[in-house]
């Protein structure tokens, strides 16, 4: 689990180990929160372990991830992978430097392919998994403000169809998931009152109410299920 120490992240970790997974708790610098991830997960019955690397990093990844996957050979796979890191540097393309443009690509997109890639080929050979990419509504419509983000989670897109058709065969299933405005560290600067009125529920949704289609997508029930985006908007955007 990417991005797992808060938020959408902490809540997918927690409805996964109620589904009885051990976890993995990826985190960038926050360690209290990832901790304390990890200590929720551990309350429902299972292993909960931090791991620290920034997916923006592909040396990071290797030497976190890769050694771990190398260390554990067959006796741990990794079964259900959540690519959920993202980050937010906003502006209109007129007034936006190449450090918001590859910040914004390497940790969404760049992150979802190095992270992918190491986990990838144990699924394959155990012919068994579950990879669920975290996009959003910004990926699907684009918005105004955002055309860093946007690209990257819609490149997240176009590989989650594309990477569904090549290991299908292999009973490993690739969707992802389009929230739309969820109460969130970030979406915390934004003015949940007035952007409210623009979705026909009228409100933020909970994390966990994104987490719920997690849990179903990593569950078994979920085999036929590949390829697809499925948004958890309030009907802001279908």
């Amino acid at each position: 689990m990417t991005g797992g120490s808060r938020g959408i992240g902490r809540a997918v970790c927690l409805k996964l180990a109620d589904a009885g997974y051990h976890i993995l708790v990826n985190y960038k610098g926050n360690e209290e929160e990832a901790m304390k991830t990890c200590d929720l997960c551990r309350e429902r019955g299972v292993d909960a372990e931090p791991m620290r690397f920034d997916v923006a990093q592909p040396q990071d990844i290797q030497a976190a991830l890769g050694t771990w996957v190398e260390a554990s050979g067959k006796e741990r796979v990794i079964e259900v992978l959540v690519n959920n890191a993202g980050i937010r540097q906003d502006a209109l393309m007129a007034f936006m430097n190449d450090e918001q443009w590859n910040a914004v690509l390497n940790t969404s997109l760049q992150g979802m392919y190095q992270v992918t890639k190491q986990v990838l080929n144990p699924m394959l050979m155990n012919r068994y998994g579950r990879i669920i990419n975290m996009v959003s509504l910004s990926g699907l419509k684009g918005m105004a403000g955002q055309v860093n983000y946007s690209a990257a989670k819609a490149g997240m897109i176009g590989a989650t169809k594309a990477l569904a058709q090549e290991v299908a065969r292999r009973n490993v299933t690739v969707n992802a998931i389009a929230p739309g405005f969820i109460q969130s560290d970030m979406t915390a600067d934004l003015d949940e009152k007035e952007l409210s009125q623009l979705i026909p529920m009228k409100r933020f949704g909970k994390p966990e109410e994104v987490s719920a289609l997690v849990g179903f997508l990593a569950s078994p029930d979920s085999a036929y299920i590949t390829g697809q985006v499925i948004s958890v908007n309030g009907g802001l955007y279908t």
